[in-house]
């Protein structure tokens, strides 16, 4: 993402060499056969960790999936080397009205754009990244910033509900 929009993509299945569960397969439509065809989970991670490069991470349950980039990364002997920051978490300060927290929910709720396929890597990513324009979006309106930056939303994430005045307060005139 630049400048409020999505500028490129990448997208990969990936064969660890193991069957996909009766479950996996159900939530996502990927299959034991289709993984077959993919490249190693070596290939695809050198490459998907190549296209991110050093730029900072947006995810839904970023803890969930920091846990798999870092595990897969140090299988091929890297690292990561930027932060992740959470739509889920974020979305719990900025929508606290919200029902659920659910990446589709919050996407729906908001009027975004809506993934035909849900739970597969693109879609989700995706829609994450239209929640979080959204989200950003909501913080300059709020509190009338001109720009909101990684490092103010990964403070927001951490800070309890009742802080996020303070915190934008106190982070967001570097933002401005």
């Amino acid at each position: 993402m630049r400048e409020g929009r999505i500028i490129d993509r990448y997208q990969s299945l990936m064969n660890a060499g193991r069957r996909v569960p009766p479950f996996i397969e159900a939530l996502t439509g990927i299959s034991t056969a289709m993984v077959r065809q993919a490249p190693p989970a070596e290939q695809v991670m050198a490459e998907v960790a190549d296209f991110v490069g050093m730029i900072p991470l947006v995810a839904h349950n970023a803890g969930f999936d920091s846990r798999f980039w870092d595990a897969e990364l140090s299988r091929i002997g890297r690292q990561r080397r930027q932060s992740f920051v959470c739509s889920m978490l974020l979305a719990k300060r900025l929508m606290p009205e919200a029902a659920s927290y659910k990446l589709g929910s919050l996407v729906a709720m908001a009027g975004l754009p809506s993934a035909a396929q849900a739970h597969r890597a693109l879609a989700d990513a995706e829609m994450a990244a239209h929640l979080t324009l959204y989200l950003e979006r909501e913080l300059q309106r709020r509190f009338g910033l001109a720009t909101v930056t990684h490092e103010l939303l990964e403070r927001i994430q951490t800070v309890p509900k009742r802080g996020l005045q303070q915190c934008v307060e106190r982070y967001g005139s570097r933002c401005t």
